[in-house]
């Protein structure tokens, strides 16, 4: 159990550090067209669903990929 959660929180610090490494390059990783905004007089609603999509897509490429180099 121990292991596990050194390894996601090594994850989650690798994966932090590549957000700050894009927002530096001009990437829009969070503000993509399709995200939904919205900011009313006393509530801010936001849902990355585009940047969820584009990551989604990418992470599973990185997978297969990674599955049909170990064969």
């Amino acid at each position: 159990m121990g292991r596990m959660l050194i390894g996601l929180g090594l994850l989650l610090v690798v994966a932090g550090g590549l957000v700050m490494l894009f927002g530096k390059f001009g990437v829009p990783l969070g503000r993509l067209p399709g995200d939904i905004r919205y900011r009313g007089k006393n509530v801010t609603f936001y849902f990355p669903l585009a940047t969820s999509l584009l990551l989604s897509v990418l992470l599973s490429l990185l997978l297969w990929v990674i599955s049909r180099w170990r064969r």
